[in-house]
């Protein structure tokens, strides 16, 4: 089968090489000449341009976009329209949001094209482990490109699935990453509850290590864990500073649409803003609050 890749980023040129390898046939586009030739030399078809990118395709086509969510996408169907014909297939799998997938999607079919979205989840590791997809679609739309899906799974029968109607695929990523989130902060949480323990002087590489095997907290997560305090034991050289790419604050604002409570994912977003905060100007006044209505001591800045 083959496909336009749109976006080469680490894991759309990951997913271009899988493919490739796979016995799939991929035109790759990206802004930066170098990331295209990269991926030449690993088997690949390059295009310079999206025109490019489209000439080099057999209609019906599809085209598979990699790139960072919001007006980014907005703008490639903009500038895809004039260039695609009836019928061709055009693939979101990156982290959307669901709700302007759904938007899209209607876009697209009013100038007849198809659309898909996939959450794909995997990150650098699935060139080598396969990716887990979470599709969604029209049925036909979905078996169409099921050989691309199966080749980017870790196997053809597992790791992906046709979640429901155009937009569920990104609805269910988002949750996965909120889920993702509490995941994440429980771990930490529990790691320096550990560090904290002088006396015992823990080797939490050590205890990371005993935990992935046969214990009830083991996972994928847990590894990389692992991993990372095996390189840098004590995290030395490390910011307090933690991002979110946005499917943290969709995830919570959907829970309070739906009037579900997510008490674990909502704390473990609001700590990611916390980490950012240079100069914490909730804990200055906390502090002024005890000065004033118990005399307590204030600690001064040196």
């Amino acid at each position: 089968m083959e496909l336009g890749m749109v976006g080469l980023g680490k894991m759309g040129a990951n997913m271009t090489v899988r493919l490739v390898k796979g016995g799939h046939r991929v035109v790759g586009f990206a802004r930066a000449n170098a990331v295209v030739d990269a991926v030449v030399q690993q088997g690949a078809e390059g295009a310079h341009s999206l025109a490019e990118l489209v000439g080099k395709l057999a209609a019906p086509r599809v085209i598979w976009l990699m790139i960072p969510s919001g007006d980014p996408v907005d703008q490639t169907l903009q500038q895809l329209h004039p260039l695609l014909s009836p019928g061709d297939l055009v693939v979101d799998g990156g982290n959307s949001y669901y709700r302007d997938t759904v938007r899209r999607a209607a876009l697209v079919d009013g100038w007849g094209f198809r659309y898909v979205d996939v959450g794909t989840s995997g990150g650098i590791w699935g060139l080598a482990e396969g990716y887990s997809m979470m599709v969604g679609g029209d049925d036909a739309d979905v078996e169409r490109i099921r050989p691309i899906l199966e080749t980017l799974a870790p196997a053809a029968d597992r790791g992906w699935g046709h979640m429901g109607p155009v937009g569920s695929g990104h609805f269910v990523k988002m949750v996965h990453n909120g889920i993702e989130y509490g995941m994440m902060q429980a771990y930490a949480e529990g790691f320096a509850i550990l560090q904290a323990k002088s006396e015992f002087a823990l080797d939490l590489h050590q205890v990371a290590l005993v935990w992935r095997y046969g214990s009830v907290v083991r996972s994928w997560l847990l590894e990389l864990t692992e991993s990372a305090l095996a390189e840098n034991p004590t995290l030395q050289g490390i910011a307090p500073w933690v991002v979110d790419s946005g499917e943290g604050r969709w995830t919570v604002t959907e829970a309070m649409d739906l009037n579900i409570p997510a008490p674990v994912i909502t704390l473990a977003l609001q700590q990611r803003l916390r980490s950012r905060e240079v100069d914490p100007f909730t804990e200055r006044l906390l502090a002024m609050m005890r000065n004033k209505f118990g005399g307590h001591d204030v600690k001064r800045e040196a």
